[in-house]
């Protein structure tokens, strides 16, 4: 096991934490996590004009794994716009429309138009259309990330391969479980929120439904289904005690954050199947019936961060998106505040780079914008919960601070 050293990570650094960076032309710049943010951090960077970006991924292939319907709002859809991905790539269907329905005895008792300020798309399209923007040389994937060493000044990845690699400032993108978190702010430990986001694809006929289905059962239940591409993708969030999650899938919640499909064993589906049956209308029944392609994920909450940005030696290290501050997924805020983050990150490091903008001043001015929406987003997540009636009443949360 690889040593997990990180130099003052809450006090001043061992060296001017500026110098590495302001005496080099093109910093090395680490960015560990490619999934979406990630991928978008890396993108955003290159486009400004750093040339010495490497992008490590932990899973052996391009695609780290597949995921369910994603919204994001205008600031986020014009951050791809300005990288030159025309919507069209990922957006297969454009309402705006949400259609906010409530449920009894299975049968629609009242509907509700919205508007949505954005577009829908799936983690799996948006992925592609990023990672296939990215040059041949940045990607590396099957490299985890073991530790931080800072002993000899500039932070040096430690990768489980028994490799080492140095950069000047590591970015980390690399999802809720984020080993980024654990190094750097390690007293924010996610924990069980008490229900799960059970997830399916059905290949229906696409002229079916054109918008976004929010169904409302009554309490300890949701239900969310939208047009993609071959079909519907639908959500079902239902109370789950930890021990039934176990019994389930196979590991509790904190140890098995993803249920793939090989997870979902036939008492996992039977649950499913009988809720639906219980509480759904008979076509959306039917729709959930009809899966055989299931995924499900723990819902989780964490305490607000305080911080983005810490010295690591002569270089920093910051957290970005689900690193910093995973989401529930009612907030439809985690791709949106990854994306965002990862836009004002890449535009303070351009300020420091062509205009010698004090780096520190720069990751304070990034954090002051930034980190007050993330931690909003930790605040909603829960409240949105109760008002539904699922999981467990989150505990009050620590108090926030602004200080890098």
């Amino acid at each position: 096991m690889a040593r997990h050293l990180l130099t003052h990570p809450t006090g001043a650094p061992r060296s001017s934490p500026i110098s590495a960076l302001a005496h080099r032309t093109q910093p090395r710049i680490a960015v560990v996590g490619g999934s979406l943010t990630g991928c978008t951090i890396a993108l955003l960077l290159l486009d400004a004009g750093f040339t010495d970006v490497a992008l490590y991924e932990a899973a052996p292939g391009a695609t780290p794994r597949e995921g369910g319907l994603i919204g994001l709002e205008h600031p986020a859809l014009d951050v791809l716009d300005r990288l030159g991905i025309d919507q069209s790539e990922f957006v297969a269907y454009d309402s705006e429309t949400v259609w906010q329905v409530t449920v009894r005895a299975r049968q629609y008792i009242h509907t509700a138009q919205q508007l949505y300020p954005g577009r829908n798309t799936t983690w799996t399209l948006l992925h592609r259309a990023l990672i296939s923007r990215l040059p041949h040389g940045v990607l590396h994937t099957g490299r985890r990330l073991t530790g931080i060493d800072a002993t000899y000044g500039q932070p040096l990845l430690a990768l489980a391969d028994g490799s080492r690699e140095v950069a000047d400032l590591v970015v980390f993108a690399d999802g809720r479980a984020s080993t980024g978190r654990r190094l750097l702010d390690p007293s924010r430990r996610l924990r069980y929120a008490g229900y799960v986001a059970h997830r399916g694809h059905a290949p229906t006929p696409e002229a079916l439904m054109r918008d976004f289905l929010r169904l409302e059962p009554g309490p300890g239940c949701q239900y969310n289904v939208a047009p993609v591409p071959g079909g519907l993708d639908w959500t079902f969030y239902l109370t789950c005690t930890p021990a039934d999650y176990t019994d389930h899938f196979g590991a509790p919640p904190q140890r098995r954050m993803f249920a793939l499909p090989h997870h979902i064993g036939p008492a996992a589906r039977a649950h499913v199947d009988a809720h639906a049956t219980r509480l759904l209308p008979a076509s959306h029944a039917a729709t959930v019936h009809a899966t055989t392609d299931r995924m499900a994920v723990p819902v989780m909450d964490i305490d607000p961060p305080t911080r983005m940005a810490w010295p690591v030696g002569s270089g920093w290290a910051v957290l970005l998106g689900d690193a910093l501050a995973p989401v529930r997924p009612h907030t439809a805020r985690g791709a949106n505040n990854g994306i965002e983050q990862a836009a004002g990150l890449a535009a303070a490091l351009t300020q420091h780079r062509r205009f010698g903008a004090d780096l520190q001043a720069a990751l304070r001015g990034w954090q002051h914008r930034h980190l007050p929406a993330a931690v909003a987003a930790v605040h909603q997540g829960p409240a949105i919960g109760a008002r539904l009636g699922l999981g467990t009443p989150a505990r009050s949360p620590q108090p926030t601070s602004n200080s890098t």
